[in-house]
């Protein structure tokens, strides 16, 4: 080890040193070889997030500065002792790597500004504590979607539009390293036995990998990226997504119990909504979540949250979603929350719903309220139940109470399309009345969306289980009219109705 070791060496134990920073260093030291990290952090100096102001250089320019770099990397790696990072906090250790990097740069009297360094040392800083050129873009709120399409191209989403971002990864084994740290951080494994997984981020954003003998020219990673702060009801009526008395009605339907199903595509915003919907739920009651990996982000304080496992190296050890939720009615729940349902364990739901959990949610992939109930019935045979179809459509009026569509239109706007409620059967048909709706009225100058909301004028059953437990409702609100969009009023939602 050398010189710059002096600069670890004022180091002092306050007690409260990161688990995360010691980790890192370990890993640097155990998986990183000089050349393979040059590799890395030479990838950094693209991963810029599209749209920020770049000076225009030449290709000799380029060349130079980045023998510079490779250069200032081998030698950083040589002199650093790392264990002496083992121990320090995050910033600390952030300001020990700027440092070292530094004073390389000025004794090899590199040509490089204290911004540029500073970039440097921040692609060291990713690469050891966290996941490397992708941390700009999940650091960057505006981006709700990072898609990575082998190591060489990598989209982001903003505003709901696609675009092709400048970062990218120094080859395909540097991205397999950042898979294999996102998977290993929630118990989950991908090879080539296993080429596809569901995992997730600390922070609660969905991950789904695919490689190599699935995917043909390179790993496939998409980042379902989650806000920080759960989106509320408000926050979705102030973006238009719902307005401000449908949102109410939504508010006082799942705290007076009522079964909800959030049917939509992908990227319409239902877990979005699910979240926001069981802030209204008291505080009193027990709540169990089942998901493929757990995103739920619920607010009150008694929740068991579960998920499943896939199988282990030997193809065993599998622990599907239908187990969790017969287990779960042994836990004493209150309401019974799934993240998503997509297969036979939709039966085991409706169990639930129809034996004293009222109030239960879930979520599905479907178009259309009526081509939701028409999943549950598909879902409810692939679990080859000895089971007409009329006892399960009966099962699905008796269960559900409310079906929200969520929509996600061609201009990236999401909204809430459509409030229907199950009434009952008439003979082997399910019977559906739908309350509220978006309809659309034309394209605007941007080839934005233009519609409106309506109320259909009637008036739901569930209607009068609000109104016996003292939930208020804004007048006239069935009444057959265009809703207004926006907020109605400086109070919340919860203030407004508890």
């Amino acid at each position: 080890m050398g010189r710059f070791t002096e600069i670890f060496s004022e180091i002092t134990d306050d007690g409260h040193a990161q688990a995360e920073a010691g980790s890192a260093a370990r890993l640097l030291r155990d998986e990183y070889g000089p050349e393979a990290l040059v590799e890395i952090v030479e990838s950094q100096k693209t991963s810029e997030i599209e749209g920020a102001p770049q000076k225009p250089t030449s290709k000799t320019e380029q060349e130079k500065s980045l023998e510079m770099k490779i250069k200032l990397h081998s030698r950083l790696i040589d002199e650093i002792d790392l264990t002496a990072l083992d121990g320090l906090e995050t910033t600390a250790l952030k300001e020990r790597v700027f440092d070292i990097v530094k004073a390389l740069a000025r004794e090899d009297k590199l040509r490089m500004s204290e911004p540029e360094i500073r970039e440097l040392a921040d692609g060291v800083f990713d690469e050891m504590t966290g996941l490397g050129p992708l941390e700009p873009l999940l650091q960057d709120e505006s981006v709700s979607d990072i898609l990575i399409n082998t190591h060489e191209q990598v989209y982001i989403e903003r505003g709901g539009e696609l675009e092709l971002s400048g970062v990218r990864f120094a080859n395909e084994p540097h991205l397999l390293r950042i898979i294999n740290k996102i998977v290993a951080q929630v118990g989950r494994r991908v090879d080539e036995s296993q080429p596809l997984c569901d995992a997730r981020l600390l922070d609660g954003s969905r991950v789904n990998v695919a490689i190599a003998p699935i995917a043909v020219d390179g790993p496939l990673v998409s980042i379902r990226k989650f806000s920080k702060k759960p989106f509320t009801l408000d926050k979705l009526v102030e973006f238009g997504a719902v307005p401000d008395v449908v949102a109410q009605f939504l508010w006082a339907a799942c705290k007076s119990r009522v079964t909800i199903l959030i049917s939509g595509g992908t990227g319409s915003g239902k877990t979005t909504l699910l979240n926001a919907l069981s802030q209204s739920i008291s505080h009193k009651e027990r709540l169990i979540t089942i998901e493929d990996a757990a995103e739920l982000q619920l607010q009150q304080p008694h929740v068991a949250r579960m998920e499943t496992r896939p199988p282990n190296i030997e193809g065993r050890g599998e622990i599907r979603q239908r187990g969790l939720v017969k287990n779960a009615l042994r836990m004493r729940p209150d309401r019974v929350i799934l993240g998503e349902v997509r297969g036979e364990e939709a039966f085991d739901m409706l169990q639930a719903m129809n034996t004293g959990h009222e109030g239960s949610m879930a979520t599905l992939h479907a178009n259309t309220p009526r081509d939701a109930i028409t999943r549950l019935e598909q879902m409810v045979a692939m679990g080859d139940m000895k089971i007409t179809p009329e006892a399960v459509a009966g099962q699905i009026a008796s269960a559900v109470g409310i079906i929200v569509q969520a929509t996600r239109l061609s201009d990236g706007q999401r909204k809430i399309t459509s409030v229907a409620e199950i009434t009952g059967m008439e003979g082997d048909v399910i019977q559906m009345q739908e309350i509220f709706n978006y309809t659309r009225t034309g394209t605007g100058p941007k080839h934005e969306v233009i519609g409106e909301f309506r109320s259909t004028g009637i008036r739901p059953k569930c209607l009068d289980e609000i109104l016996c437990r003292n939930i208020p409702l804004p007048e006239g609100l069935f009444e057959p009219k265009a809703l207004p969009v926006g907020r109605t009023s400086e109070q919340s939602i919860k203030d407004r109705i508890g």
